[in-house]
């Protein structure tokens, strides 16, 4: 395996990662929380090692099937991340008990916390164009090499969800204080309402 070509993989993949999405937020939160943390990082480095794999592999049968895909996952990704979005901002109103309480404890188990969170992987077309489509573009510059940009890119992604699950928990003082969890369910419903905005007028 050429490692020039493993590492300049791990930089790109984590250079688009690297930006607050849906899924970083939710990984985040959870981290914060510390609840479910390990299979909701397995779970996002899992489906981005998928995604690349595919836009690896298969970019360019893919590309001829965008014209369809776009707009069904555009548009069914906006409308989850909106109601997602109102969702953490009902959170961010709530009274300092009421906050506090729902930081504390998840009424959601594994199940249902793993659905969101692969809710908010595959219903969001930006996962499939940094994945699929910009890593498989490039990856197609490492003819012979493209298991090692691959492997690469599948480490830097496995490397950012873990750090960012488990990070998460030094902030934990932090959000000892609602007017924390507040803040961040207000910015959380900031974050997913400017991407399905962004979805549905095509920037």
């Amino acid at each position: 395996m050429n490692s020039a070509t493993f590492i300049t993989g791990m930089t790109m993949g984590l250079s688009l990662i690297l930006a607050i999405g849906a899924q970083n937020a939710f990984v985040l939160r959870q981290g914060l929380k510390g609840q479910h943390v390990f299979w909701i990082c397995l779970t996002c480095a899992v489906s981005d090692a998928l995604l690349i794999a595919l836009g690896v592999t298969s970019f360019a049968r893919i590309a001829a099937w965008l014209s369809w895909v776009d707009p069904v996952m555009r548009y069914g990704g906006a409308a989850f991340l909106i109601w997602y979005g109102a969702k953490s901002l009902q959170s961010a109103f709530k009274s300092d008990d009421m906050l506090m309480a729902s930081a504390a404890t998840d009424t959601t188990g594994l199940a249902g916390t793993l659905l969101t969170c692969l809710a908010l992987t595959w219903l969001n077309p930006h996962v499939y164009l940094d994945t699929v489509v910009l890593l498989g573009t490039i990856s197609t510059q490492f003819e012979g090499q493209k298991g090692a940009f691959a492997a690469g890119s599948m480490t830097g992604s496995f490397l950012f969800f873990f750090a960012l699950g488990y990070g998460a928990t030094r902030l934990r003082p932090i959000f000892a204080r609602p007017s924390a969890w507040r803040i961040l369910e207000g910015v959380i419903a900031l974050v997913m309402w400017g991407i399905a905005l962004k979805l549905i007028f095509g920037a």
